[in-house]
């Protein structure tokens, strides 16, 4: 079984964030931070619409250089769709399979990684809306018997922001070289082993009063879709979201390690420099918050209709724009960024909310100003998984900010 993926990819997804935000807005605009409403865990009023933020006009020549830097980090492929209100653009750069040279096409699909946690978001808040569940409800009451009796009640909000405070993932084998992550790339595991790896000991904090993005939340509460409605999380997601919205590339793998049709191929470095075609992956490790393959063209419908109130009603979707209160921080200590289901940034004076996502051989994101004036979905290869990924992100971030 492989999971030490788990922390390293809580571990990396939370630098890819904080790093973007420290490297465009830096620490002296702490107090600048966008104005977003902020959750005592009660009923969330709608606040007032404030007034947009203009975004500058695109600026192609940036955004084409940002995609064609394939050196900074290694990557063997990159692409960027860009929409919204204040113009759109798409391109593309490097091949999406190296055994062929086939350039890569904007019908190619990809892992997205941990963007399935706002697909898993949706359909929660969704079964609120529906009087199914309560968010101030403790996720034990719905899933009696999961998690130690010693464990303090955490609530399904608090699984939904990253505030659970659960314990440090225990038992996963080591995957510190490329080879090891090779061997494990086919182990397979359920659901309650991936819970059990943090059912020891005691929580890190006391549930509500710090922030700490962790993947496991995300599988408790694929857990609770289950409980609730009877069926496969990936059946909820694709009966409530993928084909109403008509999103006919994007699919929740279960235990199947292939992409398939048309997809973008993702590499690894290895300890002899060679690359290793890692596309055929168990993503069973995943299972839950980082699995799902889509494209760019159904993210950017997904975070359209999912920002123009398509998916939710607007005290839900507020839900998903509202950070903890100012008193709960990152354990790191930097301000809390994820609400339920999205995160926010900040570059250059421009507030996007959204959801980064990887997997070995991929990283991407999905992200809009809460107005729609600027939408983006971009994927690149890393043929490292490590904060090298961080130098494409914050080259893009800068070219969809900067006139």
């Amino acid at each position: 079984m492989s999971s030490s993926s788990l922390s390293r990819r809580a571990v990396v997804g939370a630098a890819l964030s904080g790093a973007v935000v420290l490297a465009t807005t830096g620490s002296a605009h702490a107090a600048g931070r966008p104005s977003v409403a902020r959750s005592s865990g009660g009923p969330v009023p709608p606040p007032a619409p404030a007034p947009p933020t203009p975004v500058p006009p695109l600026n192609v020549p940036a955004l084409r250089a940002a995609v064609s830097d394939l050196e900074h980090p290694q990557l063997t492929a990159a692409q960027l769709r860009v929409s919204g209100s204040a113009g759109r653009w798409y391109g593309t750069a490097g091949v999406a399979d190296r055994f062929t040279g086939r350039e890569v096409h904007e019908r190619d699909t990809f892992r997205i990684g941990s963007i399935t946690k706002v697909f898993v978001a949706t359909v929660v808040l969704q079964l609120a809306a529906e009087r199914r569940l309560m968010l101030e409800t403790p996720i034990q009451r719905h899933l009696p018997g999961l998690l130690p009796e010693g464990f303090p009640p955490i609530t399904v909000l608090q699984l939904l922001n990253h505030t659970s405070g659960l314990p440090a993932e225990q038992g996963e084998p080591d995957l510190s070289t490329p080879e090891a992550i090779a061997r494990h790339r086919y182990d397979r595991w359920t659901p309650r082993q991936l819970v059990a790896l943090v059912s020891h000991g005691s929580v890190k904090f006391t549930p509500g009063t710090a922030q700490e993005y962790r993947g496991i939340n995300y599988v408790l509460l694929a857990l609770l879709i289950e409980r609730l409605t009877g069926c496969h999380y990936g059946a909820e997601i694709g009966s409530r979201i993928l084909r109403p919205l008509g999103l006919r590339h994007t699919s929740v793998p279960g235990n199947d390690p292939r992409i398939h049709g048309p997809h973008v191929h993702g590499y690894m470095k290895m300890t002899d420099g060679s690359l290793l075609d890692i596309t055929e992956f168990e993503q069973s490790d995943a299972w839950g918050e980082g699995e799902m393959i889509s494209h760019t063209g159904d993210l950017d419908r997904f975070i359209t209709a999912l920002f123009s109130g398509e998916l939710l009603p607007p005290r839900e979707l507020e839900r998903m724009f509202t950070l903890p209160p100012d008193d709960v921080r990152m354990v790191d200590g930097t301000p809390a960024r994820y609400a339920a289901g999205l995160q926010t940034v900040t570059v250059n004076g421009i507030t996007f909310w959204g959801k980064t996502g990887e997997r070995y051989g991929y990283a991407s994101a999905m992200v809009a100003t809460r107005d729609q004036q600027r939408r983006a979905v971009f994927s690149f290869n890393p043929t490292h998984r490590d904060k090298t990924q961080l130098q494409a992100t914050l080259r893009i971030a800068e070219a969809l900010t900067k006139a």
